[in-house]
């Protein structure tokens, strides 16, 4: 392309980044721009939870590149920058200095931001969001001083601290509406392990219930639960899910479903503007429909491939949805989409932690996760790509090789 051309990413994330690299990398010689309105570069947000939150990784570990990558590849990194506007009208970005910036191609990587808690209290200090390198430097301070920690909400963030916060040393409760955690995705079944796992590192557990309000003066003191339950509480972290950054998106006339809407080439519904990452609903070939992940791979894979399409290149993002998770000893790999199962098939040993485990739905595997088993991967991949039912006697049995149920399929 034209070296006259010019590219803008908003959104410095994992996106971003890997969008800005693939470019270069497929020739791209033109202006590329990377905004982002935090004062890092680019990095990797799992380890905010795990690794980096307890001080095993600094922040060159969750880094997506060198600090001298941008440079080396003249790439224009803005941060502590945010985008103030967007007018697709005349391709125009403005930045929070007044700076307007025309673009040939733009690519939204905005990602998205914690939900706010709505109960009395909620803005107390010592209510603590985690969702970037700040919020985690500020928690895992809090974690060090604190002698009593409320976890709200019991999904991947709201685990996987309360786990980091046990492993540092602190007194955790966590607080959520279903039954076990982590039920909305995985069922009460998978989701029951995790509850044991939690209780044997001395987790205090209070499931079936919500938050009525956090007590205190200045600083919250207490956890007041819907079943007038009166938790004390040093601090408080909360992880009751996220929603897609869409007001820049939003304001510019972007067609708007649960995240900006994509197809499957992750072009949005006005051409030359694209999106990836959290803040994508894109059109999924392999099921039919949008579907907006809030995944690691999401966002590393649709910015590769967001990349290529601003380049014209006709790609189509039809990957296996897939991330993992590690609390405490069990580390895990899903891979999948089961917004509805009508069953789960468990692969293992006894009682073990290690096992495979199967989401179907009218008899088709749909997602699966492996826990503690590092080796089955493709095979996992492989049986969900089954297009038809599966033995579910012989999905369950350990001694069947994987393999043999993607060749003899039916019941």
């Amino acid at each position: 392309m034209s070296q006259a051309q010019t590219f803008v990413i908003v959104g410095a994330s994992l996106a971003g980044a890997k969008a800005a690299e693939v470019l270069r990398a497929e020739g791209f010689d033109g202006r590329v721009v990377l905004i982002g309105d935090e004062p890092q570069r680019p990095y990797e947000r799992p380890p905010l939870s795990k690794e980096y939150l307890r001080g095993d990784k600094d922040f060159d570990a969750t880094a997506v590149h060198p600090s001298e990558f941008y440079n080396d590849q003249e790439i224009e990194l803005r941060t502590s920058t945010l985008t103030t506007s967007l007018d697709a009208a005349t391709s125009v970005v403005t930045l929070s200095s007044g700076e307007q910036i025309g673009y040939d191609r733009l690519l939204l990587a905005t990602g998205a931001t914690p939900r706010r808690l709505s109960v009395p209290g909620a803005e107390l200090d010592g209510v603590l969001y985690l969702r970037s390198v700040a919020d985690a430097d500020a928690l895992r301070e809090t974690l060090v001083r604190s002698s009593q920690i409320i976890v709200i909400g019991a999904g991947w963030i709201g685990a996987e601290v309360a786990a980091s916060a046990r492993q540092l040393g602190a007194k955790v409760s966590m607080i959520e509406m279903a039954s076990v955690p982590l039920e909305r995705v995985l069922g009460p079944e998978i989701g029951a392990i995790y509850r044991d796992l939690h209780a044997e590192h001395g987790v205090e557990m209070h499931f079936g219930t919500s938050v009525n309000a956090l007590l205190g003066s200045d600083s919250v003191e207490a956890v007041r639960l819907a079943d007038g339950t009166v938790l004390p509480a040093t601090a408080v972290v909360v992880g009751v899910g996220v929603t897609p950054r869409v007001d820049l998106a939003e304001t510019a006339g972007l067609a708007i479903n649960n995240g900006i809407v994509v197809n499957e080439h992750l072009e949005s519904s006005i051409p030359g503007i694209f999106a990836a990452g959290d803040v994508a609903n894109a059109f999924h070939p392999r099921y039919g429909e949008n579907i907006r992940l809030e995944h690691w791979s999401a966002a590393l894979n649709q910015g590769a491939e967001a990349a290529r399409s601003m380049l014209g290149e006709s790609v189509t993002y039809d990957r296996t949805p897939y991330f993992f998770s590690d609390q405490y000893d069990l580390g895990m790999e899903y891979r999948g989409w089961a917004p509805s199962f009508d069953q789960v098939v468990l692969r293992r040993e006894s009682d073990s932690r290690a096992f495979i485990a199967f989401w179907l739905y009218h008899g088709r595997a749909v997602a699966a996760m492996n826990a503690n088993i590092w080796d089955a991967g493709d095979a996992i991949e492989a049986v969900l790509q089954v297009r038809r039912p599966i033995d579910t006697a012989r999905l369950a049995d350990p001694d069947v090789d994987l393999a043999e149920l993607t060749s003899f399929g039916t019941h």
